[in-house]
This record gives C-alpha cells, sequence and structure tokens, in this order.
C-alpha cells in the first residue's frame, strides 16, 4: 500500500449550509467532488496525526462509496484509528455520542437528513468536532474557502475496507474499528430513561405504539431497543430496515410526508402512540390516537415533565429553542425558575449553552428535540422520554397535552413552507422584508396592530459572538407573531419559511383547527411579504 497525491480542482460551490454540504447525489459523484472538501476539512481540524476519527451515515446512496474514499484518504492524512459504524450505518446522535465517549478528534456523518435519498436525490456530509456537535460557522467557513484553492489531495492505494464485520482491521498503519452502532447509544438511554417502568406499560396490554423508521438510519435503534429491550410487540417498529432510497420514502417526519403513519394514527386501528424518525435520526414526529403533537408543543411538554425520567429527575439547568420555535416552552421555564434562550436555527447554536452547563435540554420546531446527553438534536431520545412521560403519568397523548394547554395557555402554531422558489425571487421576498421593518411598527393590519419589528440578531452569551440576518420578526400587540427566513437544507432553488403563532389563553378555545386560528395571520404574513405576488403560489407545499 501507498499514498498516492491526486490533483484536482476546485468546486465553487463547496459552502455548507446550516447542517454541512448537501448536494445532489450525481453533484457529490463527479470525480474529486467528495475528495475535496474532505480534504478541505481534514487541513482545518487541527493536528490528526494518531487521532481518532468517528465515520458513518444514513445508509442513503453513495454512503457506502464516500466511506471507502474518505477512510483511505483519512490513512492518508495520518489518522490513528477510524470508527466505523457496522454496514456504515451510523445515527447523528449515536455518532455524536461515539465522539465523546471515545475521544475523537471528530466525526464525519454521510447524510443530507430529511431530505430525499437516491441516484436522482440527494447527499451531504456534515462535520461533528471533538464535542460531539456541529462545526462552527468559522469552522465551515474555513472548509469552504479551503475548498476554493485546493489542488491535490492524498488518498492511499488500497481495497475498499471491510465495513460489514465488526472488528479491528490494519489499513497501512492506522487501525479501522468497525463497531457496533446500536450498543453504546442503548447503553446512554438506559441511564437516561425508566425501562422498567415503560416496560410494565408494554405489560399491561392497555397500551400499543408504533415507531416509523422510514427505512432510514433509525431501525436498527428502534428494533433493538423498542423491541429486544423494552418488549413491545414485534411490528411495533415499522419501515424498519435502511434502504439507500428510503424504499421510495420521503425521510422527513412530518404529517405531510409520514402521512402513513398520520392515517395509520387516525385510523380505526391506531395505536396509543405513534412516533417516527428522519433520515439520520435526529428529528422526531409524535402522534396519539387522532392527535398531532407539533413540535413546539411537545419541546414545553417534555421540559414540563422532565424530573419525571431519572436521567433528569434533578430538574433542568435551562432550556434553549430556536427564534421561529413556538414560545411555549418559555412559559415553562418561567414557572420552572430556569433560564429561557433564544438562538438562531442551527443545532450548533445550542452546542455553545449545553457545553457551558447553560441548559439541559433544547429544540427546534423542525421537529428536533434534544438534552444534554449528546450535542446534537435526537429523535428517538424524545420518543423514549414521551413513553417515560406516558408510563408514568398513564395518561393519553392527547391528555397530557390539553392538561398542559389547560396550565399553560396554548400557543397556537403553523409553519409554512414554500419550497424550490427560484432563488432570486426568494432574495427578494426577505430584501423586501428587511426594507420595511423601520415603517411596521405601529402599523394596523389586518385587525392587528404590529408592535415590533426586527432582523433577528443574536449574541453568544458563552462566547460574545455575533451573527446576524438570522430571519424576520414582526410582533403583534397581543403578542401574536410572524416569521420569515430562507432554509439552508434543500438543494435546489430556495425554500421559504414562514412561522405563524398566536396566543391562546381560553381552554375553551383549544379544540379549534390552528389553521382557521392562524388564517388571519396568515393573510397578514402573505401582505407583508407579497408571497403570492411574487411567487405566483396559492398556498405552501408543505404545512406543519
Amino acid at each position: 500500500m501507498q499514498t498516492i497525491l491526486v490533483p484536482t480542482q476546485p468546486y465553487g460551490d463547496q459552502r455548507p449550509g446550516t447542517a454541512g454540504l448537501r448536494k445532489k447525489t450525481a453533484v457529490y459523484q463527479q470525480p474529486h467532488y467528495l475528495a475535496n472538501f474532505v480534504q478541505s476539512i481534514f487541513e482545518n481540524i487541527g493536528d490528526v496525526h494518531g487521532k481518532t476519527l468517528v465515520l458513518g451515515g444514513d445508509g442513503r446512496y453513495f454512503n457506502r462509496e464516500a466511506i471507502g474514499i474518505i477512510v483511505r484518504m483519512a490513512a492518508a492524512n495520518g489518522f490513528g484509528r477510524v470508527m466505523i459504524g457496522q454496514h456504515g450505518i451510523l445515527s447523528t446522535p449515536a455518532a455524536s455520542h461515539t465522539i465523546r465517549k471515545h475521544q475523537a478528534l471528530g466525526g464525519i456523518v454521510l447524510t443530507a437528513s430529511h431530505n430525499p435519498g437516491g441516484p436522482a436525490a440527494d447527499f451531504g456530509l456534515k462535520y461533528d468536532t471533538s464535542n460531539g456537535g456541529l462545526a462552527s460557522e468559522k469552522m465551515t467557513e474555513a472548509f469552504y474557502r479551503r475548498s476554493q484553492t485546493i489542488t491535490s489531495y492524498p488518498i492511499l492505494e488500497a481495497p475498499e475496507p471491510e465495513i460489514d464485520r465488526l472488528g479491528v482491521r490494519d489499513l497501512g498503519g492506522m487501525q479501522v474499528e468497525v463497531f457496533d452502532p446500536v450498543a453504546d447509544y442503548a447503553l446512554l438511554m438506559q441511564k437516561l430513561f425508566d425501562f422498567d417502568r415503560i416496560r410494565d406499560l408494554f405489560r399491561s396490554g392497555n397500551f400499543r405504539m408504533r415507531f416509523d423508521a422510514m427505512h432510514a438510519v433509525t431501525g436498527p435503534y428502534a428494533l433493538q431497543i423498542l423491541e429486544q429491550q423494552l418488549g413491545a410487540p414485534a411490528g411495533t417498529v415499522v419501515h424498519r430496515d435502511p434502504l439507500p432510497d428510503f424504499g421510495g420514502l420521503h425521510p422527513d417526519p412530518n404529517l405531510t410526508n409520514a402521512h402513513h403513519l398520520a392515517e395509520f394514527m387516525h385510523g380505526p386501528e391506531a395505536a396509543d402512540f405513534g412516533a417516527a424518525s428522519d433520515g439520520d435520526g435526529d428529528r422526531n414526529l409524535v402522534l396519539g390516537r387522532n392527535f398531532y403533537v407539533g413540535p413546539s408543543d411537545s419541546l414545553a411538554v417534555l421540559t414540563a415533565n422532565a424530573s419525571l425520567a431519572p436521567g433528569y429527575a434533578r430538574g433542568l439547568v435551562g432550556v434553549a429553542r430556536s427564534m421561529p420555535t413556538g414560545q411555549g416552552v418559555d412559559r415553562v421555564a418561567k414557572k420552572l425558575g430556569i433560564p429561557c434562550y433564544e438562538t438562531p436555527t442551527g443545532w450548533k447554536f445550542f452546542g455553545n449553552l449545553l457545553d457551558a452547563g447553560k441548559i439541559t435540554f433544547c429544540g427546534e420546531e423542525s421537529f428536533g428535540t434534544g438534552s444534554d446527553h449528546v450535542r446534537e438534536k435526537d429523535g428517538l431520545w424524545a420518543v423514549l422520554l414521551w413513553l417515560n412521560i406516558l408510563a408514568v403519568r398513564r395518561m393519553s397523548v392527547e391528555q397530557i397535552v390539553r392538561a398542559h394547554w389547560r396550565e399553560f395557555g396554548r400557543n397556537v402554531y403553523a409553519r409554512y413552507d414554500y419550497e424550490k422558489i427560484d432563488s432570486a425571487i426568494a432574495e427578494g421576498i426577505i430584501t423586501k422584508l428587511r426594507g420595511s421593518l423601520a415603517s411596521l411598527p405601529g402599523r394596523q393590519v389586518g385587525g392587528y396592530r404590529i408592535a415590533q419589528a426586527d432582523e433577528f440578531a443574536y449574541t453568544d452569551p458563552v462566547d460574545g459572538s455575533v451573527s446576524a440576518g438570522q430571519g424576520i420578526r414582526v410582533g403583534f400587540e397581543d403578542g401574536s407573531r410572524l416569521a420569515f427566513r430562507l432554509s439552508g437544507t434543500g438543494t435546489t432553488g430556495a425554500t421559504l419559511r414562514v412561522y405563524l403563532e398566536k396566543y391562546e389563553p381560553d381552554a375553551a378555545r383549544h379544540a379549534d383547527d390552528p389553521q382557521e386560528s392562524l388564517a388571519a395571520i396568515q393573510a397578514i404574513a402573505d401582505e407583508l411579504a407579497e408571497i403570492t405576488v411574487r411567487t405566483g403560489r396559492k398556498g405552501p407545499d408543505v404545512i406543519v
């Protein structure tokens, strides 16, 4: 085996988004495209000699081939060990835990998260640092700058390594360790949750669950933990085998893309508890029988009931949410007497707060929830915490949520996604809104008076760094609000996200249809941003 230096030329489109570099699979399959970006990472993460790199992905198309390239590049760059999830499978939260447990320099996770997979779909790559969290914006910008000047990269001339058989093997003087991707993660979950009590819930005969893995990465995790360790009946986990194209499913756990689960949970054979996760296992969908739990509500309910789980029995030190996320958790934090931080969208912004011990829980409206057990959001963790709460309270999902609303009031919430908009049009909408901010306060529109309008900027309370341009906010005098931002997770055009929120303290109105409750605010959003006029769209592509 020998190391060779491969000549290459830069690609101009390798600036990472909020969670790594996501492109069409065919883009990643271009000559040297993957290698260029990987080498740009290796050259900007410090001294790699003798260090450990964690590697795996969600099993999507091109996952195995990418692993083969990265392992041989790691050997050529001087890494001492690469730890690979068996079959190349490793969920995002499990990768974070593995990095932290084994004190790795960092990890590469091959995923485009909730985006579709396949030859004509999407692929992605993100780098997690030694704390198990996403690389900082400063670091990802360094990756990009290097990718624009790269002229060569080293790689070991060797066959692709064996990744299906557990064990440690040598590759050009570097150890390649293929490990069980589920075992360590399952042990961590046992420390956090009352598995005995959850087992009793399943044994009672009065509780049924369905977990939809959507042919993505959480299938093996859910099968081992839910069915084999907690005693859920065989068949509780459906769509459990990870497939390169996710079996044709769109691995985004919302009511649109997980409609098969939603339909089951609203049908005559509905289970008591339904849940799903996304491509790389960091998002979650929670459903009761004939009842949907929005991500913002889920974060608030989990925060209010956290002490029921052994791992959080001592209470929470603080909580954080992204700016667009519903403000229900703010009310819980106030009652608990703990701080609630508002951050930009992107899990990396929670990392400093977690590392500094300022928060225990955090969450985003985009179906992401997590805690200080790892530095990524964790879909199965959220599902297990819900199970722990259900096992202790012995109430239905709907009963728990409605009791929560009676105590705290309901923050009626929705997100409207306008997908694959021409990028210039999308940017024009944000530019128009930005230009009108100064004139909006005091304006009466659609029966609401605007109290404040700004573009969200975040000053990190730990390191003092400032992140500007993080979304447009419009607040009304009654506490309702709007927010607008462009998503950084798509690969085609742009996605405009519009967030609608209305606080409803009257329990008699908690059963009102959210879309009807928010109709007036949605009309205001369309008027202020000129969405229909500028895009020609009659409505959003996805409502969350």
